[in-house]
C-alpha cells in the first residue's frame, strides 16, 4: 500500500519517437506520466537522423510536467531506457558533431556486411549474440568517417541514445551491457569489448578508446547540480544508467519466467522472452541480450515495422483516420479472406527473418475490397510475422509461455484474439500503459536497487487475459502460408501462382465466413 505524499520513483525512456516519463509510487502505482515527441529527418535515400537537442527539450518537458504533479522532493530516483542502437558522435567537449543516426537507418549496410564477411557471420553471432549489420554503431561510425573523414579528428566518444542523456545529466560516460549490444562489438561471455572485431573494421588505430566503459544497470551517478538546477530537481538526486527499452520493458511487464515473452508493440514491435541461459540459436534467427536487473538474459527478435506501419496506412486513408481506427477497421472484416500485405514499410526485417531485403508489398486487390480490407491485410502480416516469431520461442522452450503484451496494439481486444489465435498462447495485455512499460521498467530498476525489489503490479485496471482457439489457429496456419507464398514469390521475382494460395487451402478456410 502506498503512502499519500510518500516516495516516487521515476522512469524515463527515449523512443523512437518520442521521451515517456512516468512516476511510480511504492505501491506500484503509476501516479504522474507525461511525453514529448520530437522529429525524425529522412531527407536522404535509407536515412533516419535525430536532432540530440531535442531529446534534451523532451526530458525537460517530461520532467517539468512529472514534478508539476509529484513534488520533485518526493522523486528517490530516476531510471533511464532507451533505443538502441542509436548512434551519437560527440567531440572532445562532449558535444554532437552531427545529426544522431537512429536504429531506423539504413545507410551502413555495406560496411555491416563487410565486417560479417571478414569476422564470419556465424562467428559474430556466437561472440555477440547479435546479427550485427549496418544498423549496429560499429558499422554506423564506420560509414560516418568514410563520408565525413574529418570527423576523425575531432572524435571524442561514441555513445548510444540513452547513455548521452545520462551523460548530459550526469557528467559520466558510462554504457551497460544491454545497451553495449547495439554497438556489434560487445562479448557476451566476457563482458566487455571485443578488440578482434574493432579491428575487423577500417576504423582508424586506436578507436577502440572512443567506446564508453561498461557498468551495470543498477550503476548510480549524482545528478549534475547545474543539470538538477536546470530541470528544478533536488540536487544529490541519483539517476540510474538503466538499459535497452527492451529488457526494461521485460522488467515493467514483470515477465520473469523462461518462456514466457514481452510483447512491446511501439513504433517497432520487441517480441523478448525470457531466459536463464545465454542461449544461441543454431539458425541465429534472435538476439540474446543481457537483462537489465538480475541474472539472466532475452531472446530478442524485433519487428522493425509494425505500429509506424499502421500510421503510415491511417496518413494514407485519410479522412481524419488514426493508427486506433485503423485496427477496428481490420476487425470489421474476416481476416482470411484479405488482400496479402507484406507489412515491411521501414524496410528490412530483424524479426525471425532477418532480411534487409524485404520490403513492403499489397498483393492479391479486388473491387470487392475496401479500406478495411487493407486494413485488415496489414495487420494480418504484422500478426503472421508476430506468429513466426513465438514458433522460433517454442522451440527453444518445451511449452509456449505466456505473451504479455503492451503499447498501442494491446488496446484493441480483436488483435488480442488474433495473436493468441494465430500463435496458440493465451495472451496478457497490460492496461496501465499510458506512460509505456519501459519508462515503468526504468522506474522499478530505482526501486530494485534502492529497496531490493521490485515495483508491484499496482493499483491500475485489470489486465486483459485472451485464451487462443485452436479451430481459430488453423484459419491463421492457411494466413500465413498465403503469406510466405507471397514473400517467397516476390524475392525471385515471380508472380505467386494460382491466386497465391492453393484451392484447398481456401475450401479449408472457408469453414466460417467470419474470420
Amino acid at each position: 500500500m502506498a503512502t499519500p505524499g510518500g516516495p516516487a520513483y521515476v522512469g524515463l525512456d527515449l523512443g523512437t519517437s518520442g521521451l515517456k516519463g512516468v512516476a511510480v509510487d511504492e505501491g506500484g502505482r503509476s501516479v504522474a506520466w507525461s511525453r514529448a515527441q520530437y522529429p525524425t529527418a529522412r531527407d536522404l535515400p535509407g536515412a533516419a537522423e535525430q536532432q540530440s537537442d531535442d531529446w534534451l527539450g523532451a526530458v525537460m518537458s517530461v520532467v517539468a510536467e512529472l514534478g508539476q504533479l509529484v513534488p520533485p522532493e518526493r522523486w528517490r530516483g530516476i531510471g533511464l531506457s532507451g533505443m538502441i542502437p542509436t548512434l551519437v558522435l560527440l567531440d572532445r567537449e562532449d558535444r554532437p558533431l552531427v545529426p544522431a543516426i537512429t536504429w531506423e537507418d539504413r545507410r551502413a549496410e555495406h560496411e555491416g556486411a563487410r565486417l560479417a564477411g571478414r569476422v564470419g557471420a556465424r562467428r559474430l553471432y556466437e561472440l555477440t549474440g547479435q546479427r550485427v549489420d549496418g544498423r549496429y554503431l560499429v558499422p554506423m561510425v564506420e560509414r560516418a568517417l568514410r563520408v565525413q573523414p574529418e570527423l576523425a579528428g575531432g572524435l571524442g566518444r561514441v555513445v548510444g541514445a540513452k547513455d548521452y542523456i545520462f551523460g548530459w545529466l550526469t557528467g559520466e560516460w558510462l554504457t551497460d551491457p544491454s545497451t553495449a549490444t547495439g554497438y556489434g562489438c560487445y562479448g557476451l561471455d566476457g563482458e566487455e569489448w571485443l578488440d578482434e572485431i574493432v579491428a575487423a573494421t577500417d576504423l582508424p588505430p586506436g578507436a577502440r578508446r572512443w567506446l564508453p566503459e561498461i557498468a551495470p544497470s543498477s550503476t548510480a551517478r549524482t545528478i549534475r547540480r547545474d543539470v538538477a538546477a536546470l530541470l528544478g530537481v533536488p540536487a544529490g538526486l541519483p539517476v540510474y544508467l538503466g538499459g535497452a527499452d527492451s529488457v526494461l520493458a521485460l522488467l515493467g511487464l514483470g515477465v520473469s519466467r523462461p518462456g514466457d515473452v514481452a510483447y512491446v508493440s511501439g513504433t517497432s514491435t520487441v517480441v523478448l522472452a525470457a531466459s536463464s541461459e545465454p542461449l544461441r540459436d543454431p539458425a541465429a534467427r534472435y538476439l540474446v541480450t543481457p537483462l537489465a536487473a538480475s541474472p539472466g538474459w532475452g531472446l530478442e527478435m524485433d519487428l522493425l515495422s509494425t505500429g509506424s506501419a499502421v500510421g503510415w496506412l491511417a496518413d494514407q486513408l485519410g479522412d481524419e483516420c488514426d493508427e486506433e481506427s485503423i485496427t477496428y477497421l481490420a476487425a470489421s472484416v474476416p481476416f482470411v479472406h484479405a488482400p496479402v500485405f507484406l507489412p515491411h514499410l521501414a524496410p528490412g526485417e530483424q524479426g525471425a527473418l532477418w532480411d534487409p531485403s524485404l520490403a513492403g508489398a499489397l498483393v492479391g486487390l479486388t473491387l470487392r475490397h475496401s479500406r478495411a480490407d487493407i486494413a485488415r491485410g496489414l495487420l494480418n502480416g504484422i500478426v503472421v510475422e508476430s506468429r513466426r516469431c513465438l514458433a522460433v520461442l517454442d522451440e527453444v522452450f518445451a511449452t509456449g509461455g505466456t505473451v504479455h503484451m503492451s503499447g498501442a496494439l494491446a488496446s484493441t481486444r480483436a488483435f488480442l484474439a488474433d495473436l493468441a489465435d494465430a500463435s496458440s498462447r493465451t495472451v496478457i495485455a497490460a492496461t496501465d500503459s499510458a506512460a509505456g512499460y519501459s519508462a515503468r521498467g526504468a522506474a522499478s530498476l530505482v526501486a530494485l536497487a534502492l529497496d531490493g525489489s521490485s515495483l508491484p503490479a499496482g493499483s491500475g485496471p485489470p489486465p486483459v487475459v485472451v485464451l487462443p482457439s485452436a479451430e481459430r489457429y488453423e484459419k491463421w496456419s492457411i494466413v500465413g502460408e498465403r503469406h510466405d507464398r507471397v514473400r517467397v514469390a516476390l524475392a525471385h521475382g515471380g508472380p505467386p501462382d494460382d491466386g497465391v494460395v492453393p484451392r484447398a487451402s481456401l475450401a479449408r478456410c472457408r469453414g466460417r465466413d467470419d474470420g
